[in-house]
């Protein structure tokens, strides 16, 4: 009986992270790219996390805190994996449940990806080893439609922000790594419409998405990384906070000396553990979110 009742707590347990709802967003075929194997989740060994591979038809995922917790912010989780796969726990649904008990809607975005075999997280840590061109190549043709999905997840939310009880003011844009860069393309190339009011790149893949001037009105941002990025990706965060600060837009940098690559929602006994603590209370400061 005890066996039973344990059973039934976890499964109440785990339905209680659960998303209410799945949206499907709108998409163009990708020319010349076919998916041979359809959308897959597993846990990834090299990683050491749960991945969500070939993704096809982008989607979001809504997270919601009850009504009298809710703020009227919402932010758009954007998670990484080299637009081979999406980590879609550490940098992904455990960030969503993090938000919600801030009182913050979350929205999981799986935005379109490289089409791979059975396991892209082994094939693109092999294709990083022994022919990175190719894997850039790759995922330079996906990367606009993977920003499209992004940039249609903010129109999506917009619209519909007052059924989540969302302020349409106050949408963010989060992504990680590859969602980081999908993150800098959502800001390059948005419209009145489809613009976050604020970006939060956490360790973007600046490789796959060079640093350029942003527009006059782009958003607020706020950058985090470590140094010790294995990608070398802190200098590339630090230039991206400086094109922001050149034109004068609001724009903060959270460096950490430690923390490597993915650090995500993985404890590490780090200080870059604190980084989403880190992020709202940015967010406090700028006013993105109004505590109650």
């Amino acid at each position: 009986m005890k066996k039973i009742i344990l059973f039934l707590g976890m499964l109440c347990y785990n339905f209680s992270t659960y998303a209410q709802e799945i949206i499907s967003l709108p998409f163009d075929k990708i020319e010349d790219v076919k998916y041979k194997n359809k959308e897959k989740q597993y846990f990834s060994n090299q990683w050491g996390v749960q991945v969500v591979t070939n993704v096809s038809k982008p989607n979001l995922i809504v997270y919601q805190p009850s009504e009298d917790k809710r703020n009227g912010t919402a932010v758009i989780i954007a998670p990484g994996g080299g637009l081979y796969g999406l980590s879609i726990n550490s940098e992904g649904i455990d960030v969503a449940n993090w938000l919600v008990s801030k009182g913050i809607t979350a929205f999981v975005l799986k935005y379109r990806l490289v089409p791979t075999g059975e396991d892209g997280a082994a094939e693109i840590n092999e294709l990083f080893v022994s022919n990175p061109e190719l894997m850039l190549k790759r995922v330079a043709k996906v990367m606009p439609y993977s920003i499209q999905d992004g940039l249609n997840a903010v129109d999506y939310v917009r619209k519909n922000a007052k059924k989540y009880g969302v302020q349409s003011d106050k949408i963010g844009f989060m992504g990680f790594s590859a969602g980081g860069a999908v993150t800098m393309g959502v800001a390059y190339n948005c419209v009145a419409s489809n613009q976050p009011n604020f970006l939060v790149p956490v360790y973007p893949w600046t490789t796959a998405m060079p640093v350029k001037a942003p527009a006059d009105n782009a958003s607020p941002m706020l950058i985090i990384c470590a140094t010790d990025d294995p990608l070398d990706l802190a200098g590339g965060s630090i230039e991206l906070y400086n094109a922001w600060h050149q034109k004068k837009i609001s724009v903060a940098l959270q460096m950490f000396s430690q923390g490597g690559h993915g650090f995500g929602m993985v404890a590490k006994g780090l200080p870059s553990d604190k980084w989403i603590e880190r992020f709202y209370d940015w967010a406090v400061a700028e006013k993105f979110v109004i505590e109650k």
